[in-house]
């Protein structure tokens, strides 16, 4: 422990709030946010890391109702195609509630900003760290909303080129998200999609590796690598000398 942490009531808080957060898809039909309390949020994803400092999010916050049902429609376009792509598990797919957008307090549609090519710094070899950034401003965002007591559900079942396209965005700027915001009936203590049956969370020691790729903690590393290994057993190639 350092000069610098927090006291044991603020990381019991902060830990709590991280393992408390929820996709949240069901909604107080009619329920609002206080305009203070939005502020907070959007501050809040606003203070998220970025590379290279750019800052590639947009927020656009969704007022007007006729606007909402035709989001709500893009998203109803794609349930069935992402269905048939599920094969096998088509059905079962189509009997869970992905999204709450009619029934949430509020709105946003989250995207990529434009001119986002003349971003260098920290993207030269991974220009998806755009993307990565935006996604640690929707998980601030997220963690806030949750500490207030509100949900959040990030919805991602639609066709970017015809949201970016309904919303007027500019050519290069894409929109990654579909956010539900508001108050909620109940957290429930176990992700929605364990609940319904889809998936269930793996544990943590399933993701975590030490020196390489699957080497587990706590075993020793090979002597050496494995691409040293499968080099050494590929022949050379065969060279052919000039007459």
């Amino acid at each position: 422990m350092t000069e610098y942490a927090f006291s044991a009531p603020d990381r019991e808080a902060i830990y709590r709030v991280i393992a408390e957060r929820r996709d949240m898809r069901r909604f107080v039909p009619g329920a609002a946010v206080p305009e203070e309390v939005l502020a907070r949020l959007l501050q809040a994803a606003h203070a998220a890391p970025s590379v290279g400092l750019m800052q590639p999010w947009r927020f656009i916050r969704v007022t007007d109702d006729a606007l909402r049902k035709r989001i709500h429609a893009l998203v109803e376009e794609e349930r069935p195609r992402t269905a048939e792509a599920l094969g096998p598990r088509a059905a079962e797919f189509l009997k869970l509630k992905v999204e709450g957008i009619l029934e949430c307090a509020e709105l946003f549609v989250v995207a990529l900003s434009d001119k986002r090519d003349v971003h260098v710094f920290g993207r030269r070899t991974l220009p998806q760290m755009d993307l990565a950034s935006v996604s640690c401003a929707i998980q601030n965002l997220w963690l806030a909303a949750r500490s207030e007591g509100l949900g959040m559900g990030w919805v991602s079942l639609f066709d970017p080129q015809r949201l970016a396209a309904l919303l007027d965005m500019p050519g290069d700027a894409e929109p990654i998200a579909i956010l539900c915001l508001g108050p909620v009936p109940e957290f429930p203590d176990r992700p929605a999609l364990e609940l319904d049956g889809w998936a269930v969370a793996r544990p943590l020691s399933e993701f975590i590796w030490q020196n390489r790729w699957d080497q587990p903690p706590g075993q020793p590393a090979p002597r050496t690598p494995r691409f040293v290994r499968a080099w050494s057993r590929t022949p050379p190639p065969v060279t052919m000398s000039k007459p």
